[in-house]
């Protein structure tokens, strides 16, 4: 049971080339303002665990 948890975890992780990747996406899509994009897209309804944890990936990225 503990070693399904733990994979569950490790599978939900966001790579380094995940977050270089959504970086440039979202600076295409709102001309060039990353951090406000990812804000802003972390507004929506419908994200998926995923995609809400890379959002805060990048955000985590452009504070530190």
């Amino acid at each position: 049971m503990f070693g399904q948890i733990v994979k569950s975890f490790s599978s939900r992780r966001v790579s380094p080339a995940e977050v270089r990747a959504e970086t440039w996406a979202l600076g295409c899509r709102h001309q060039g303002r990353v951090l406000e994009g990812a804000k802003s897209e972390l507004t929506a309804s419908n994200l998926s665990v995923h995609r809400t944890m890379l959002l805060k990936a990048i955000v985590r990225s452009f504070r530190g």
